[in-house]
């Protein structure tokens, strides 16, 4: 990571410094750094946001990518922040621009009128819980982190069971799962015995039905 990033990391540590606010996750050198920031937006109403910025190791030479989650706003919605946040960043120099993007989205997003009252009734997807058989886990930091920016980017729960069996237990819309299976396969998300990078092609859906609780079964929660 670049000097500039790094510092922009502290200062970024210093301005969101309550309890939960701010959240920085090393991630190897090759895939920079993941900077969450928990915030609220609206005038009128103070909706909480979660934003995840992975500044690449070129950061700011390139805008960071990011993804938006929240208990208080629908997935719609969250994809239309995270749009208007990327647009914003496309448009602003190659600079430290975090703090300005989410000082912008404090001040200048609102909630659409016809979207006010869509916290009262959640978006009428039916949600699916899917669980997941993984081949093996040889970068562990690496593979898991990137099921964490997936699952934020598609708006999943998710957890890992690490034992004999790997297993992903999912639960969220179904075109989310599908789209989460489809990057398992499409992306070099592990190493394979010689250290290069590999795709989890061996992986399998072993179960997919409408959503039932996730049961605590002493396995590791991961996002």
């Amino acid at each position: 990571m670049s000097e500039t990033a790094l510092e922009e990391v502290s200062v970024l540590s210093s301005i969101y410094c309550r309890e939960g606010e701010f959240i920085l996750t090393p991630r190897a050198a090759q895939d920079g750094l993941m900077v969450q920031i928990n915030s609220t937006v609206g005038a009128e109403r103070r909706l909480d946001v979660s934003l995840l910025f992975h500044l690449h190791p070129s950061y700011p030479s390139c805008p960071p990518a990011i993804s938006v989650c929240s208990t208080s706003l629908s997935r719609t919605q969250c994809q239309d922040i995270r749009q208007k946040l990327l647009d914003q960043a496309a448009d602003l120099p190659p600079e430290p621009m975090v703090h300005q993007l989410v000082e912008w989205l404090q001040l200048c997003w609102e909630v659409p009128e016809k979207c006010k009252e869509e916290k009262k009734e959640v978006e009428k997807e039916e949600e699916w819980t899917a669980v997941l058989s993984l081949d093996h886990i040889r970068s562990q930091s690496r593979y898991i982190g990137l099921l964490q920016r997936w699952s934020l980017q598609l708006q999943l729960t998710g957890r890992v069971l690490l034992g004999r069996s790997i297993l992903v237990i999912l639960q969220g819309a179904r075109p989310s799962i599908k789209e989460f299976c489809r990057l398992l396969k499409t992306v070099k998300v592990d190493v394979d015995s010689s250290g290069r990078k590999c795709k989890e092609r061996m992986m399998k859906v072993l179960i997919e039905s409408p959503l039932s609780p996730l049961v605590d079964t002493g396995s590791r929660v991961l996002w």
